[in-house]
């Protein structure tokens, strides 16, 4: 039995000194092997690349080109006001209340005469215009008036008849200027731009006298235009003047020309009423017909301007 297993040990051992021998030769021959894989992956590529030498290197395909924009001009607003006319054909200019100031005192049912002055500023002549009412209190004025023909630049005194209600109150009625064809004229410095008004207040003589409104007063001047002649002047302008008075009292005036102004002067009136006083104008010994005034200013009781009469008549002095 010792026998048999000695013999097995021996083998045992001769096989393991065989099998050491044989390793180095194993290695090897897998080293071999490896090494031939790797140069037949080398030889795999070198024949994928020409004959030329390096691989080509793929083309890149360029990008299309952008176009140049042009650019766009902006246009600048420059806030040019469109062209408007310099002159306007019709338009009228409020000067003032020749008669009548805005609150004066009326007695019931009272006659008066509200005189406005108006200038033409406008580029045309007036022909066949008209003082029109336009709303308010008509006072038993006229519907309609006809103006005189008024070249552009020169002034005129539009004037009418009115009646002060018979109830206490204040009243206020508006008029307007319309052209030959009913067209409104615009009012520079009237009310709204085109119209312009009579403002009174009525009370009963009682209730007047405790305002310090005066009792007596010139409530309108009007002009008359006439000739007069004598042995040495032929064909001269006379201005009658019809003051108008509320009430009696004494109205101090002065009459104011082209050529100057006159001393004041006094005018008695016993009762409300009118009375006319004349000026003769002669200028000089020939007077060739350049356009002239003369007007009325009131200092008592009013102290107030009432207008002026343009003339052109010739007067022959020797």
């Amino acid at each position: 039995m010792k026998s048999k297993l000695r013999l097995f040990n021996l083998l045992i051992i001769i096989a393991l000194f065989l099998s050491a021998c044989n390793l180095p030769a194993k290695i090897d021959q897998e080293e071999q092997m490896s090494q031939t894989a790797v140069a037949q992956t080398v030889e795999a590529l070198l024949s994928a690349t020409p004959a030329g030498g390096a691989a080509p290197i793929p083309s890149v395909t360029p990008l299309p080109s952008i176009p140049t924009l042009t650019p766009i001009p902006v246009v600048i607003n420059t806030n040019t006001p469109a062209a408007t006319p310099t002159t306007n054909c019709n338009v009228a200019q409020f000067i003032t209340d020749v008669t009548i100031p805005d609150g004066t005192v009326m007695t019931p049912s009272q006659a008066f005469t509200k005189k406005w002055r108006i200038k033409n500023i406008g580029s045309c002549v007036w022909n066949g215009f008209s003082l029109v009412f336009d709303s308010g209190d008509a006072m038993s004025g006229p519907a309609t008036k006809p103006i005189s023909a008024l070249n552009p630049g020169q002034e005129v005194d539009l004037e009418v008849a009115l009646t002060a209600p018979a109830t206490a109150g204040n009243y206020r009625g508006y008029w307007r200027i319309v052209t030959n064809g009913s067209v409104l004229v615009p009012i520079v410095n009237g009310s709204g731009g085109k119209t312009f008004y009579v403002d009174i207040k009525v009370q009963s003589p009682a209730t007047a006298t405790n305002t310090s409104a005066p009792a007596f007063t010139v409530t309108s001047v009007t002009y008359v235009l006439s000739t007069w002649n004598d042995a040495g002047h032929t064909n001269c302008p006379r201005v009658t003047a019809n003051i108008t008075t509320n009430a009696a009292g004494t109205v101090n005036y002065t009459w104011k020309t082209s050529s100057g102004t006159n001393s004041p002067a006094n005018l008695s009136f016993a009762a409300a009423g009118t009375q006319s006083i004349n000026y003769d104008w002669a200028l000089g010994s020939v007077w060739n017909g350049t356009a002239s005034f003369v007007g009325i200013y009131v200092n008592t009781p009013n102290n107030q301007d009432f207008g002026k009469l343009d003339f052109t008549i010739a007067c022959t002095v020797p």
